[in-house]
């Protein structure tokens, strides 16, 4: 058989000989059911003179419609559908071959040549796919089995990709679906066993490895929780079927990826004032420091939505920020209007000179230091970049007409016990200042940690897993609030068209989530089970690590106030006088040369709020039992 696929000519006469017997087949079937199993030799002399015609018009049809150029160990619908289309039109020339060259034939002889034709050389190529023991090299037998959570369009389009790649994707061996119709019914012979309650069930019993949850159009919300929960319980490696990035574009087919923590978070879609963002955005010149991290792109990302005027990338990292320009490029044309710049917001000269130069409208200011860790051993650069670059491009941004400029922030800035957190808290104060005193609007966004961003938890977590392990959690309790990175994108540009200048925002972060709980979730989504296939270490807390995160301060907490988003609230925060700001910034000035204590000291002097943290040394490494 291999010989026979891998010389195509050959493949192809054996299957027109064979068709052409088929055909001639279905000729002498046909009159045996017209006469009743017994034909007249009038009758079988016709039927010997008529057959060239028939012949010609099935095989002509054949050839010209491409029956011959199908792979029928991939065939479909579509494939099986032109098969049927093409006998149609045959039978249909047959007819009229036969009524104008009086070919002596019964119409109801040639409409049954057609559908027994059609049947046979259908039913022989699906006979020959089934039967076929080499149809995929390397056979099926060490292919891993795999059920398919749902058995709409997109489990059907699971179970083709898993039957054209088993040894990648593995072989679908049931579905299971929570409409009672489509119980027993099959998918390309795979069978609807069950509902997704009996997941768990089905699982155990047909010895499942891989679960592919293939529906999409439950989104985040409780429903896929609660049936990632049961792929948890069935303790299966995880997959999902997820629509392109952006579907709108009509661009990109739907594909399998692996579960990400993201998928565990029961979000609602968030819903956009579309024309207060666009109102602000469209036709501006927009410009994103630290336009190329994580955050950051996803702003840019986010705002050529919105069909700036120009998309400015201010990025000191040039890699990140190339990248994101080609991509950028690739999707919306050459002609995209966006520009990548190369610069440092502690260079108040750079800055100047871009603003002289590009006059944006609107400016986003993603560019920070934000690891906790390393800001702990370098306090004084964190100074440099958090709190002085801030003040750099505030001061440049006003001087040169900018209208609004939106901070990012963090949940670290309250009651921080970190350098990185109270730079950001001084950072906000800058905002309020500005906001206040110049005819800006500035506003500050905090919002807590973000899903998949560069340094992140997740990713360490994943490629811990994927190494075989341990997974490292500093403490058994700690917690933190999460959110995706295009969830905060789109939320901070939501509250940057609130006109509140001097404003401090807080998204709605959610529920607090379990580092621990993650953890587990993750592992038993790669299809192991936490502390019995895969172990999980506590390490101790970080330096300038906390077992919570706060959104707000005590003081902030009963002053909160709404907005007209459901997810964005107003922080009221306390104002800082012009001589306490004078004194704030120059305490500052005067540690920036060293990475020591009076640095530490001096932010602490900024910031009462600060605690902190002291050296501490981490819990010893254990495994959790």
């Amino acid at each position: 058989m291999k010989w026979l696929r891998d010389h195509m000519w050959l493949r192809k006469i054996s299957l027109f000989l064979l068709d052409l017997m088929l055909i001639t087949l279905s000729v002498y079937l046909s009159m045996e059911l017209r006469f009743e199993m017994y034909i007249p030799s009038r009758h079988a002399q016709t039927m010997m003179n008529a057959l060239p015609v028939i012949w010609i018009a099935y095989m002509g049809c054949y050839v010209v419609g491409g029956v011959y150029q199908i792979m029928w160990r991939y065939a479909g619908v579509r494939d099986t559908a032109r098969l049927c289309l093409l006998s149609a039109v045959a039978c249909a020339i047959t007819l009229a071959a036969n009524q104008f060259l009086s070919l002596g034939l019964f119409r109801g002889v040639l409409i049954l040549v057609a559908l027994i034709g059609t049947i046979a050389i259908g039913g022989i190529r699906m006979l020959w796919r089934v039967c076929s023991k080499d149809r995929i090299p390397g056979g099926l037998g060490d292919a891993r089995p795999v059920m398919i959570v749902g058995a709409g369009e997109a489990g059907a389009y699971a179970v083709n990709i898993c039957n054209k790649n088993p040894k990648q994707m593995g072989r679908p061996v049931l579905l299971v679906d929570d409409a009672p119709s489509k119980q027993g019914l099959r998918i390309q012979n795979v069978p609807v066993r069950g509902k997704t309650e009996d997941i768990p069930r089905l699982a155990a019993r047909y010895g499942i490895h891989d679960i592919i949850v293939a529906i999409p159009s439950l989104g985040n919300g409780g429903r896929m929780q609660s049936i990632l929960e049961l792929c948890n319980q069935a303790r299966c490696h995880t997959r999902i079927l997820s629509e392109p990035a952006d579907p709108a574009s009509g661009e990109g087919m739907p594909f399998i990826r692996e579960l990400n923590v993201s998928d565990f978070l029961s979000r609602d879609e968030i819903e956009l004032d579309t024309e207060a963002i666009a109102g602000y955005l469209t036709g501006k010149t927009v410009m994103v420091t630290g336009g190329g991290g994580s955050i950051g792109s996803e702003i840019c990302r986010q705002i050529m939505r919105f069909k700036p005027k120009l998309l400015i990338i201010f990025e000191i990292y040039e890699n990140c920020a190339y990248e994101l320009e080609y991509e950028l490029r690739q999707k919306y044309g050459a002609g995209c209007p966006v520009t990548t710049l190369i610069g440092s917001i502690r260079d108040r000269q750079r800055l100047d000179e871009v603003f002289d130069q590009y006059h944006p409208e609107v400016v986003f200011h993603a560019a920070a230091h934000k690891h906790v860790p390393l800001m702990e051993r370098s306090p004084a650069e964190a100074i440099k970049n958090n709190v002085f670059g801030t003040r750099n491009l505030l001061a440049s941004a006003s001087e040169h007409g900018v209208e609004r400029l939106v901070q990012l922030s963090t949940d670290k800035a309250v009651n921080p016990t970190n350098v990185m957190g109270a730079t950001k808290r001084i950072t906000e104060m800058l905002i309020q200042r500005y906001g206040e005193k110049t005819a800006m609007k500035c506003m500050a966004v905090r919002f807590g940690n973000v899903l998949g961003s560069h340094g992140s938890v997740i990713p360490l977590m994943e490629a811990q897993i994927r190494k075989g392990g341990p997974v490292t959690v500093t403490h058994p309790d700690i917690v933190r609030y999460f959110m995706t990175i295009p969830e905060a994108a789109q939320l901070v540009l939501q509250a940057g068209g609130i006109a509140k200048s001097g404003s401090i925002f807080v998204l709605d972060m959610g529920e607090p989530v379990r580092i621990m709980d993650l953890a587990q979730k993750l592992i038993r989504a790669y299809g192991y089970e936490p502390n019995v296939d895969m172990p999980i270490k506590i390490i101790g807390l970080r330096p300038g690590e906390k077992l919570y995160e706060e959104l707000l301060m005590d003081s902030e907490r009963d002053k909160m106030t709404k907005t007209a988003h459901r997810k964005i609230f107003v922080a009221n925060v306390d104002r800082v006088d012009d001589a306490q700001f004078e004194h704030m910034m120059a305490t500052l000035e005067e540690v920036v040369d060293k990475n020591d204590e009076r640095a530490v000291e001096a932010i602490a002097e900024v910031v009462p709020t600060y605690h902190p943290w002291k050296d501490k040394k981490p819990e010893a490494a254990k495994a959790v039992g």
